[in-house]
């Protein structure tokens, strides 16, 4: 599936000064140089998170979703629950597979039935299985998601994040638009105009529908309309509600708080892009977060030589001494 080139004439007329920016922050999941999840350290996050004002978004590509087992899954909810006593928060639904493979609806239900029963909202992540099937495949699988839940939010995603990833044509979008139950959709596709294209049809069709900026490399789509589920934000949760709420006040402190949340962005989201997670654990130890800046042992690594540069970005927006 190909995005149709865009009919956007000027993007500059749909920027929304003064508007309230929902954010939902990916939470990085730590370890011990042990190789065990560090959970000490996974609650403190998540509690800086929400009392930043951010929503928390956990087992999502931050999480390390696609590589952490079940036990540890279901502790990430368990955890997560108990400490926000009823707080909104959202959760991946993700179910491996190989392409060719057939959609697994049971599976994906499963994995919704279990982030409900912890009290949080389900992201359906993409499959081949999902993605693999012709338009109407696609959205007739959506279609029985919604069946067993009240709500949950979409996720598109680039092959350059995940194999099994996809960005969907604006008449399938416009389709899962459609299913009262989804309720929002992230979209990766780390390019402005197929993300402007999603904004103008939500205003258009259903403006109660959140479209949520997964582009890392263009954390301001914020001020076209789009609120934001992205994982940089795990790096300063504090930070990103800071610059949130310097837009809404309309002040022009934003600008430069942005540029230097972007330049982190554009230095940790580099090539191999699943490296941010080493990146956001090397600002975490530079911040006093952690203790070790060890990631899943099957995750991408960066360089030691990535801390002096992180460094001086955390400097520069006084967060790092």
């Amino acid at each position: 599936m190909t995005t149709p080139t865009s009919t956007l004439v000027n993007p500059i007329g749909m920027i929304k000064p003064r508007r309230k920016i929902k954010g939902y922050s990916a939470i990085l999941l730590p370890f011990l140089e042990s190789g065990e999840v560090d959970w000490d350290a996974f609650r403190q996050h998540l509690k800086r998170t929400v009392e930043a004002g951010l929503v928390p978004a956990v087992n999502m590509d931050t999480g390390y979703i696609n590589l952490i087992d079940e036990k540890t899954r279901l502790g990430v909810l368990r955890e997560t629950r108990d400490l926000l006593g009823g707080k909104e928060f959202v959760a991946g639904a993700f179910v491996k597979d190989q392409t060719g493979a057939s959609f697994d609806g049971d599976t994906y239900k499963q994995r919704m039935q279990e982030i409900q029963d912890h009290q949080g909202t389900p992201v359906i992540f993409q499959s081949f299985g999902l993605v693999e099937q012709d338009n109407d495949g696609i959205l007739n699988s959506y279609r029985d998601l919604a069946t067993t839940c009240d709500r949950f939010f979409g996720f598109e995603l680039t092959t350059d994040l995940a194999p099994f990833g996809a960005i969907y044509d604006l008449e399938t979008y416009a389709g899962l638009m459609e299913i009262r139950q989804c309720v929002g959709a992230k979209h990766s596709s780390f390019h402005r105009e197929p993300e402007w294209d999603r904004l103008l049809l939500r205003d258009q069709k259903r403006p109660d529908f959140t479209v949520f900026t997964g582009n890392d490399f263009a954390i301001d789509m914020v001020m076209y309309g789009s609120d934001y589920l992205l994982g940089l934000s795990t790096f300063a949760p504090d930070l990103f509600a800071k610059r949130d709420r310097m837009w809404e006040q309309g002040d022009p402190a934003f600008y430069e708080l942005n540029d230097q949340l972007q330049y982190l962005g554009y230095f940790t989201f580099r090539a191999p892009s699943a490296g941010y997670k080493h990146s956001a654990a090397q600002f975490h130890k530079l911040r006093g977060w952690l203790g070790c800046n060890d990631t899943h042992p099957d995750n991408a690594k960066r360089p030691a030589s990535d801390i002096d540069v992180l460094r001086e970005l955390g400097q520069r927006m006084g967060v790092v001494e």
